[in-house]
């Protein structure tokens, strides 16, 4: 079957087991999980400012979405044929590269792992910063993001041809790197607010999903566009299923393992796109992720500005100060799922656009950006807070 004749009918026939298994193992994962973490007393319990909630919630919802998650990725492996080499041409049947997909099961496992830990006993920033660079490596080491400086080059009009294999990998690994750290802490900030992180999530892997479905109807079968459709549902699927439990009252949290998860979920499709080699593909890939960036690039812009540590936690995320202003929660989130839904939108207008508008367009988002962070002050200089009041747990 050649790209040309690829429908969509066919992608929905194909693909409709990732999302089916994922939404439902995470579905009946999460009250079970639940129960686990009440019967072992893994709880998260209020404090007196950072942790507003009235009562201890249960922990281990992010052990429920990577359950939901790891689904989708393994029954990748039986519904479609295994490849070695990722660069293979389209075929006439779904492929993907069986080392690639389980190093990336790996890292999401390494993750998910790490991040329960934090939830459970606390786990430094500086473990957690070389954990997620660990999970940068893996994912170069299987062949995800190790010529990513590739884009770079070909974008700004300079010769990659002939710099050997090598050299571009050792390019490639800062960007790699700073891509998937950027991506699971934005993910990690985000995730203040009962249903915000998964249903944000959730919105932000269908925008991944409608692209990765227009690439795939461009490209054909190929391994790479394989991967992005089964990664996309597998990350929609299992932050879909848990929402309904983590819903204002929520009754079971994510933590940082299930949303540094998420957020390296979004690490390796922004990768997965970028080995496109085409860059538009790369800048919708990022506005599609835009709100957990903006929210991200917010929070340390005012922690700098009011001195305080980078990487402490506190309340200067977007969704913080709406609250703070007499917001109820469900507004909150409602308005989150909107500005998530938003940059979704303008991220996959760039299957319709030449890449010379995509950047003008983009350019003219982040100004209104700018701007709205700007007129509502959200990165004013704040008075100094009691020492009582103080964070106290690292984000």
């Amino acid at each position: 079957m050649s790209p040309q004749q690829i429908t969509l009918v066919d992608i929905g026939r194909t693909y409709w087991p990732i999302l089916a298994a994922s939404f439902l193992v995470s579905v009946v994962a999460t009250p079970i999980c639940r129960r686990i973490a009440l019967r072992w007393n893994l709880v998260d319990r209020p404090d007196e400012w950072l942790k507003p909630h009235k009562k201890p919630v249960a922990y281990l919802g992010g052990l429920a979405i990577f359950l939901g998650w790891a689904a989708g990725v393994l029954l990748s492996f039986h519904l479609f044929e295994g490849v070695e080499n990722v660069h293979s041409v389209a075929g006439t049947v779904p492929t993907v590269n069986t080392i690639m997909m389980a190093g990336i099961f790996l890292a999401g496992l390494g993750v998910m792992v790490l991040g329960l830990l934090d939830d459970l006993s606390g786990v430094s920033a500086k473990v957690k910063l070389f954990a997620t660079v660990a999970a940068g490596a893996l994912l170069m080491l299987v062949g995800l993001g190790d010529d990513s400086i590739l884009m770079v080059l070909r974008s700004s009009g300079l010769p990659a041809e002939d710099i050997p294999p090598w050299l571009l990998v050792a390019y490639s690994v800062p960007l790699t790197i700073f891509i998937t750290v950027g991506a699971c802490n934005a993910t990690n900030l985000i995730d203040g607010v009962d249903g915000l992180c998964s249903g944000v999530l959730g919105i932000i892997a269908a925008g991944f999903l409608v692209l990765s479905i227009n690439h795939h109807l461009w490209s054909g079968w190929h391994p790479w566009t394989v991967q992005q459709v089964t990664i996309s549902l597998a990350m929609m699927g299992a932050a879909l299923g848990f929402l309904p439990f983590n819903r204002n009252p929520a009754r079971i949290f994510m933590g940082d393992a299930g949303s540094m998860l998420l957020g390296l979920n979004a690490a390796i499709l922004i990768l997965l796109f970028l080995e496109a080699n085409v860059l538009r593909w790369l800048l919708a890939s990022i506005m599609v992720f835009g709100l957990p960036l903006a929210d991200m690039s917010l929070t340390l812009v005012r922690r700098w500005r009011n001195e305080r540590p980078l990487m402490k936690g506190d309340r200067s995320h977007f969704y913080d100060q709406l609250l703070d202003r007499g917001w109820p929660v469900h507004r909150v989130v409602k308005i989150s799922y909107a500005l998530a839904a938003v940059y979704v939108v303008f991220g996959c207008l760039a299957i319709q656009l030449r890449t010379r508008y995509i950047v003008f367009l983009y350019g003219l988002v982040v100004l209104a950006t700018v701007w709205l962070i700007a007129k509502f002050k959200m990165v004013r200089l704040e008075k100094p807070r009691q020492p009582d009041r103080a964070a106290t747990r690292e984000a």
